[in-house]
């Protein structure tokens, strides 16, 4: 149950959220909590349920069950002012084609009670050079930097984000997390989706891994289903065959290695790497062990058949 306090203290508050089209079943019994002031990215596979859930938080899909409070209010019954209080930034739109950029933020900017300079916004998001450009001759790269720029012109409380830098150069994907982190730094809540594995480590306190309806995991991106204990992998050339140790202790190993290679009056290990799972490898394994399907998928170090070395660290020779 979402209580008084719960509803207070934090910017989402979700229990047993289900939401159900004709037999299928998009999200089933997800639970979520977003502090105020955090951003957290929420991924999941195609289908996963991700977008489903955004739209019931943000007021547009009724749910079928549980309970949703943001910002301390129910968004399917939530009035004007709540909304005024919250940004959105959907995975798509295709309105007001024949308005220039900067008539459209001017335009939404006139929506709020304390919104940014809307001229501040469009140069936030890369779009100063096309402020009189009509929104149909937008490529779209710079359509969903517009978007963002409408989603982010109110000043909001809590800000969703949902794949917002699909269709972004790498460039114009940087600049944007620039401005991400600008807007954490004034204090907004941002609730992100993305198929980004750099994008959710970049920018998130917390990842939350969905499947199936379901929240699967939950952590800092470093920490991630035990991502920061789990071994490392170390690698290295020696005597023209690539070796392997998986280790708890690669610090002590690659001294090891160091010591071993100084003796022999040379500076570098030929090939030296250290290496601990990814994002992308936890990820791929909470997803697969959640559809019951984790054959293939990389190992939890990253590493095959590789040689364990525990508490006593001994590099072979």
């Amino acid at each position: 149950m979402v209580t008084t306090s719960a509803r207070a203290d934090a910017a989402v508050v979700v229990r047993g959220l289900t939401k159900h089209y004709g037999d299928k079943r998009a999200v089933d019994g997800l639970d979520l909590d977003v502090a105020r002031g955090e951003c957290v990215a929420v991924l999941g596979p195609n289908g996963a349920g991700k977008t489903t859930t955004v739209e019931v938080l943000e007021g547009y899909r009724r749910r079928d069950g549980g309970e949703v409070a943001v910002l301390g209010q129910d968004p399917g019954t939530a009035g004007r002012d709540w909304r005024t209080h919250v940004g959105i930034v959907l995975q798509s739109a295709d309105d007001a084609a024949e308005a220039t950029v900067g008539e459209l933020v001017r335009q939404f900017a006139r929506y709020y009670p304390d919104p940014r300079d809307p001229a501040e916004v469009v140069a936030a998001v890369g779009l100063q050079d096309r402020e009189r450009t009509r929104v149909r001759r937008l490529s779209g790269g710079q359509r969903r930097r517009l978007d963002v720029a409408l989603g982010i012109v109110g000043r909001p409380e809590l800000l969703f984000l949902d794949e917002p830098t699909t269709g972004f150069d790498p460039q114009a994907r940087h600049e944007f997390w620039d401005l991400v982190h600008r807007l954490r730094d004034e204090g907004t809540t941002v609730l992100l989706t993305t198929h980004y594995l750099e994008e959710a480590e970049r920018l998130a306190d917390r990842v939350v891994v969905v499947a199936a309806g379901r929240v699967v995991g939950s952590g800092t991106p470093a920490a991630l289903g035990g991502r920061a204990a789990r071994s490392a992998v170390v690698r290295w050339v020696e005597d023209g065959a690539a070796r392997e140790l998986t280790t708890d202790a690669p610090t002590r190993v690659v001294a090891e290695l160091a010591a071993r290679w100084a003796d022999r009056g040379l500076d570098e290990v030929p090939g030296l790497e250290v290496r601990r799972p990814t994002l992308e490898d936890v990820y791929l394994r909470m997803i697969g062990e959640a559809a019951g399907t984790t054959d293939g998928l990389p190992a939890a170090t990253g590493a095959t058949d590789a040689v364990r070395v525990g508490a006593r660290v001994g590099v072979p020779a």
